[in-house]
């Protein structure tokens, strides 16, 4: 006999709340994003200066047993925040200003969101997009995700993100990246 799948919920974030679940949360994007184990000790201090920037916001997917299966959070995204700057001058330098203006101007960035990898492909990640989102006054999302073929790619074009940049490296990470958008509210 198989055991049913457990129950899942989910529920948004105070600061307080996610920095008492920071190491879960690590532990997650750890393993969805297959880092070394030392990448959680480097991120730690980052994810907590960002619980304090404009409009942050978290939600998070818990089992029966109150674990965390995914977390997903952001924060309005403006001019000095590293990856702004990072994606402006992408944007520049490939489409112009007019075009990284109409992006950068008005946004909400996603900045994390992971299901742990034994849960994927169930619509968490969908429902924590969607619940983040929720009521975002900003005009636009914007999200970095690596390029190639993933669960995740396949979610952003089902809610309609579009190529805002292609076969990009963030200074300090060999990989090419690929910023996305969309207009707000999700449909």
């Amino acid at each position: 006999m198989t055991a049913a799948p457990s129950a899942q919920r989910y529920v948004r974030l105070s600061g307080e709340e996610f920095r008492m679940r920071l190491r879960e949360a690590l532990d997650i994007y750890v393993a969805a994003m297959n880092y070394p184990p030392g990448t959680a000790e480097q991120r730690a201090p980052m994810w907590l200066t960002h619980v304090l920037r404009e409009g942050w916001r978290a939600v998070a997917a818990l089992d029966d047993d109150d674990r965390l299966v995914g977390i997903a959070y952001g924060y309005r995204g403006m001019p000095g925040q590293w990856w702004h700057e990072q994606v402006r001058r992408g944007v520049t330098d490939r489409e112009g200003e007019q075009t990284a203006h109409a992006w950068l101007d008005d946004y909400f960035e996603l900045t994390e969101i992971h299901v742990r990898p034994g849960g994927q492909g169930r619509g968490t990640g969908e429902d924590l997009l969607r619940m983040l989102l929720d009521g975002v006054p900003d005009g636009r999302v914007l999200l970095s995700t690596p390029e190639g073929d993933s669960r995740a790619w396949k979610l952003y074009r089902r809610v309609g993100f579009d190529d805002v940049l292609r076969q990009y490296r963030f200074a300090g990470d060999p990989r090419p990246f690929a910023v996305l958008g969309r207009a707000l509210p999700l449909d």
